[in-house]
């Protein structure tokens, strides 16, 4: 099994058009491990042909009883979170054939999912933004929007907000689409493919930029309250130049948290934008919160838990060192994570210790797993979606 180097890897992000693995990159292997539990899985379901080696950041969403997943052609389903049967089915492609540059309708479907306002809400490639009713899967509205929906949509203050591939942030009705604001951004020649989701706090939406600042705006209005240096950009290349801030802000009490690719894991007064700590960490995959610890996966594939107040590192993992990791989730008292060839990894949250593995013999996870009470949802590149027990 071959994989990308990390640069071959960051570098495929930087393009619109996708690559793969060079049949001169060195095998890596797994390092053996003896489970010290079995993953349990419930359920499993299977969404058209998901994602297939496309860059997505598709999540499933839930709700009460619901799990909403989504393939990128633009198959939308509901499924009970029990046991894993349908309870809605939506396409939302629409026939685009008399375009000469169309894909035979596929919708592209590559934002989301965002569940809120009874709507589920999902961006596209092709510059859209769906809304359909949570409880029927009907269509509500569809808004053409200027440019890529290549993050998952924000809710809060009454409205969603987009963030785009062109540089804009866009704040929207939730029950018609009507555009109330917008905000644009400076992007440089040279990105990585995707965007950072908004987070929406105490009036004000917090988004990474691709120029390697959190930004804060005024919910209602869009007005830049204040904006932090989370990465600067350093290095003769463009390649080497690149500090994205392409995960979503975390807040936890007065702070707010965020990483860049190649900068700093940094904390934030959210009241007036200063830098309270700063750690040099490089990533674009989501990080993961719990009560005094952050989690996080680098650019390399190295898992690190650092003190969120500190940002003193706690312990590190190497061991899955370039095998495209998802970002974690904290699951009980573990992280769950998986990698590009279907494996779902389970560690001691405590001490980052490898406890047990599952092998979905799958065409890889692309997005981190979801936490829904005692059980976590999976979804992989080839649609298959799963439903297993967070164990003790």
């Amino acid at each position: 099994m071959k994989k990308f180097t990390t640069a071959a890897l960051a570098l495929c992000m930087a393009t619109l058009m996708g690559c793969s693995s060079s049949d001169d990159e060195d095998e890596l292997v797994l390092p053996e491990i003896v489970n010290q539990f079995e993953t349990d899985v419930v359920w499993q379901e299977s969404v058209g042909d998901g994602v297939e080696h496309y860059f997505s950041r598709l999540t499933p969403a839930v709700y009460k009883d619901t799990v909403y997943v989504a393939s990128r052609e633009g198959q939308v389903e509901a499924l009970s979170l029990d046991n894993g049967d349908t309870k809605w089915e939506t396409d939302v492609r629409q026939d685009l054939s008399f375009w000469p540059w169309a894909d035979n309708g596929n919708a592209k479907l590559s934002g989301g999912i965002l569940q809120a306002y009874g709507k589920i809400y999902i961006g596209s490639e092709h510059g859209f933004i769906i809304a359909l009713d949570r409880e029927t899967g009907e269509e509500v509205w569809r808004k053409n929007v200027p440019g890529e929906s290549l993050s998952k949509p924000t809710a809060g203050d009454g409205l969603i907000f987009v963030n785009l591939g062109s540089g804009k942030l866009l704040a929207l009705h939730p029950d018609t689409g009507e555009e109330r604001w917008s905000f644009e951004q400076e992007v440089p020649p040279l990105t990585l493919r995707g965007q950072s989701s908004p987070t929406v706090a105490n009036g004000g939406v917090l988004v990474g930029l691709e120029t390697g600042k959190l930004s804060v705006l005024i919910s209602d209005s869009g007005y830049s309250a204040w904006s932090a240096e989370i990465a600067v950009a350093k290095g003769a290349s463009e390649f080497e130049r690149l500090v994205d801030v392409d995960t979503q802000p975390l807040i936890s009490g007065p702070y707010a948290y965020a990483i860049a690719y190649n900068g700093n894991l940094a904390a934030v007064d959210i009241r007036s934008g200063n830098v309270v700590w700063k750690r040099e960490y490089s990533s674009y995959r989501e990080i993961a919160m719990d009560a005094q610890t952050i989690y996080l996966v680098d650019s390399d594939g190295v898992i690190y838990a650092l003190d969120k107040n500190s940002g003193i590192e706690r312990w590190s993992q190497p061991a899955l060192r370039g095998w495209y990791l998802t970002g974690p989730a904290v699951a009980g008292s573990h992280l769950a994570l998986g990698d590009q060839e279907g494996n779902l990894h389970w560690l001691n949250k405590e001490t980052g210790e490898l406890v047990s593995r599952e092998d979905f013999d799958s065409s890889g996870f692309f997005v981190e797993p979801v936490v829904a009470d005692d059980k976590l949802i999976l979804y992989t590149r080839d649609g298959e979606v799963s439903m297993v027990k967070i164990p003790n």
